[in-house]
């Protein structure tokens, strides 16, 4: 006799869905919804138009803003690096929250941000402390002052650090071990992915705003050319992890960004507050002796070109053939950044990291491409774009970044003693 197992009691739910944790926020999708919506391709989903109207308003406005902030110059980039940090910080986090769990470890979770910003104090005290120096130099009180906070700072950045593993360990409850431990796991890797990629972006910025702008410029052409060519012509799907992901949208994408790659370069490296180091953290006008990669070289072109091309001779500056090399990596490796994320977003069921900008998720989803490739624009500038043989301006850019003021004056004495000894032994 068949029994009716669904009048016995209350009705329950039932299903992986049912099962789901929901955390705070609309980002996290039933794996069914999740199944159903990656079947289509872009190019056939009804909403696309609607869905597009709000990226591209996301899209003009974070453009404009991200214009703005490189126009206020390098200080200004690295504060945008530190609002990215924190808001990736605080969707990451959230991610392995638990609202019951949190409940009976009141304070707990200010902990995640203890270690957060001592991880910042240790990484942009040893990136710019030398530059903090060379600002303060004419005054000698503020230089004192601090040269002395600059010598204690790793040892200030441990204790905090050990004050924090300790407070960590005095928190530990019974029952929540499991728990507490997992989160003390997931905070430090956070750290170094978070801290490793902003450590590289933040140097790029102060070798030139150059190499910060045009890789970060070249991320996002890749992504809104990938997401126009898929719109209107993605037939193929290019990976699972991604079902929208199309090959149409990247090989087009591919090509379109090494042709802006090219040419954005050629824009970029005529400016010299872009080309220029800061060795300092003023925000004064730059001037400097742009080097060899940013002037111009002109080519003929070959009388095999047809007639109607409009030009005989075309200027290009030497550092767009190194623009190609970052475009290539953008178009190609770059977007497996975005993959990482997509599979990480799968084993986590949701849909974004977050939703702070409408149309695009959370500052996370935006970072994962741009992640990867500012660790390869910075390999990249000290592989193959720095001279390897000294020169005697790369010899003054050390004495200024690494010698104290009475270190560089006492070298300043010893090498006007040594000279005046080659002299006097000459004569």
């Amino acid at each position: 006799m068949h029994k009716d197992t669904g009048s016995s009691g209350p009705s329950t739910p039932s299903g992986s869905s049912a099962r789901l944790r929901r955390r705070r926020g609309s980002n996290e999708v039933p794996p069914e919804a999740d199944k159903a919506n990656g079947s289509h391709l872009l190019v056939n989903d009804h909403n696309k138009y609607k869905s597009m109207l709000v990226r591209a308003h996301s899209s003009f406005w974070m453009i404009g803003g991200f214009a703005f902030i490189i126009y206020m110059g390098h200080l200004y980039i690295w504060a945008m690096v530190v609002v990215i940090q924190i808001f990736m910080a605080k969707e990451l986090f959230s991610l392995l929250r638990r609202a019951h769990e949190d409940r009976r470890l009141p304070g707990f979770r200010l902990l995640n941000w203890h270690f957060f910003f001592t991880a910042m104090l240790f990484v942009y005290g040893r990136i710019l402390s030398q530059r903090l120096v060379n600002t303060v130099t004419t005054d000698k009180v503020l230089y004192k002052i601090v040269s002395r906070v600059i010598k204690y700072h790793m040892v200030t950045c441990y204790f905090l650090y050990i004050a924090g593993f300790m407070w960590f360990i005095l928190t530990l409850k019974k029952k929540m071990y499991k728990y507490q431990f997992g989160q003390y796991a997931w905070t430090h890797m956070i750290l170094i992915v978070v801290f490793t990629q902003s450590s590289f972006t933040v140097a790029n910025i102060f070798e030139g705003i150059f190499w910060f702008l045009l890789p970060a410029s070249l991320i996002v052409i890749n992504d809104i050319a990938a997401y126009i060519f898929g719109f209107f012509f993605g037939k193929t799907p290019l990976i699972k992890l991604s079902p929208k992901k199309t090959w149409e949208g990247f090989i087009g994408a591919s090509v379109a960004t090494m042709i802006s790659a090219f040419l954005l370069a050629n824009i970029l490296g005529r400016f010299q507050w872009l080309t220029c180091p800061r060795k300092d953290l003023s925000t004064g006008w730059l001037q400097c002796d742009p080097g060899p990669l940013f002037k111009p070289e002109t080519f003929t072109v070959p009388e095999w070109f047809p007639e109607w091309f409009p030009w005989r001779e075309i200027s290009v500056l030497p550092v767009q053939w190194h623009a190609l090399c970052l475009g290539l990596f953008a178009s190609i490796i770059a977007p497996f950044g975005g993959f990482f994320a997509s599979g990480f977003k799968r084993a986590f069921k949701i849909k974004d990291f977050g939703d702070s900008i409408p149309g695009h998720g959370g500052m996370t989803d935006r970072m994962d491409c741009q992640m990867v490739m500012a660790v390869f624009a910075y390999i990249y500038h000290q592989s193959f774009v720095v001279p390897q043989s000294l020169s005697i301006e790369m010899i003054m850019d050390q004495i200024l970044m690494n010698l104290t003021f009475e270190e560089q004056q006492a070298l300043y004495t010893k090498l006007g003693q040594i000279v005046e000894e080659r002299q006097f032994g000459e004569s």
